[in-house]
């Protein structure tokens, strides 16, 4: 019996899926990403060892303490980089016609976004920039060079992006993804401008937010950004997603109880985000750890598992996949359980081949799991 039973139903509903898509929006970070091993040992000029898990490489590093190491890294991929680049690529491989607005190089594209540029329509805010992840078999850790983030304010957008091209993205879109909450300083005080400049529409667009790892940021910053994203259900349907990490620290920032021990399960995730999204009273949380997803409405709350795998080409990325999969479900209509399938499919996809998936690749990928 197939571990995924709605991967065939998911499928069918792609394949058969038809009619325009809603124009979207996606900011408003942007970096380059540059995958790395971490040397072990080196055998040759062109061959080495990695160093397979973070804790080996935590254990070396912290055994020069009172010393110093060298540590070699080997770059693998370089290529375009943050939540919204990421996000924003995959939509437009399932064929969802795109804006940009972001750190995408100003006053010129970086070459690193030219692929997104061919494909999407880029509003430029500022440089990129720059990140390091280091990838090891039980996780990663990534290191930034993040001067230009503080560059992304509304005040630029509407000076570098032009005003005219911003208020069309947003008028005319239907779906609009604004993430990177945690490492954009001046983010909160965007949504607030937004709030004022766009106070109501005769449609009601869907909103995705992703706050993207906020334990730097103070419960008091955090606590103020949730207020604002749930100001926006009173004239959009809000999407919230978050990682099993965030959906923990979101749940103790709101006081709603989250479970002991600090892991998630098939049966918790889904309790996490129902009563996440009753606090805020938005329209949907959707929570997914490494090896499943839940999501709850007012209606209702569902959880697939996810195609994990433990050997993935690449990791960084994976829940900006996810995201992307999930709302473009949520774009074609279907119910929690569908999108939920749609995204565990597109970051399932993209771990394996490092590359986002056409929705030809997703059908196929969805019916592999299925075994059709």
């Amino acid at each position: 019996m197939s571990h995924f039973p709605l991967a065939a139903p998911a499928a069918a509903m792609l394949h058969a899926a038809a009619g325009a898509l809603p124009p979207s929006l996606v900011g408003f970070d942007g970096f380059i990403d540059t995958i790395c091993d971490a040397v072990d040992t080196r055998t040759d000029a062109t061959h080495y060892q990695r160093i397979k898990t973070l804790r080996a490489f935590g254990e070396r590093i912290a055994a020069a303490a009172g010393q110093s190491t060298n540590v070699e890294i080997v770059p693998t991929i370089v290529k375009l980089g943050g939540n919204g680049p990421i996000m924003a690529n995959a939509l437009t491989a399932l064929g969802v016609p795109l804006t940009y607005c972001g750190m995408t190089g100003y006053p010129n594209t970086h070459p690193v976004f030219e692929e997104l540029a061919s494909r999407a329509r880029l509003l430029p805010i500022c440089e990129p920039a720059l990140t390091d992840a280091y990838e090891f078999d039980d996780g990663k850790l990534i290191v930034g060079k993040h001067a230009t983030v503080a560059e992304v304010s509304y005040e630029n957008i509407i000076e570098r992006a032009g005003e005219v091209a911003w208020r069309a993205a947003w008028e005319s879109a239907g779906f609009i993804a604004m993430v990177n909450w945690t490492m954009l300083p001046y983010m909160t005080a965007l949504w607030q401008q937004i709030q004022t400049d766009f106070p109501s529409s005769q449609e009601r667009k869907t909103l995705f937010f992703d706050l993207a790892d906020p334990e730097k940021r103070s419960t008091q910053d955090i606590a103020e950004a949730l207020e604002i994203i749930a100001e926006f259900q009173s004239h959009h349907e809000v999407i919230l997603g978050l990682n099993e990490k965030e959906a923990l620290h979101i749940g103790e920032v709101l006081g709603v109880e989250t479970p002991l021990g600090g892991v998630l399960t098939s049966e918790t995730a889904p309790e996490l985000a129902a009563a996440i999204r009753a606090r805020l009273e938005i329209g949907v949380v959707v929570v997914h750890p490494t090896r499943f997803a839940a999501a709850a409405s007012a209606d209702e709350a569902a959880c697939v598992e996810g195609p994990w795998t433990p050997q993935p080409k690449i990791s960084t990325g994976a829940g900006d996949h996810f995201n992307a999969g999930f709302c473009f479900g949520r774009l074609l209509g279907v119910d929690l359980s569908q999108a939920l399938q749609t995204g565990v499919g597109t970051s399932g996809f993209y771990v394996r081949n490092a590359q986002s998936p056409s929705r030809d690749d997703l059908v196929g990928f969805l019916e592999s799991l299925s075994g059709v």
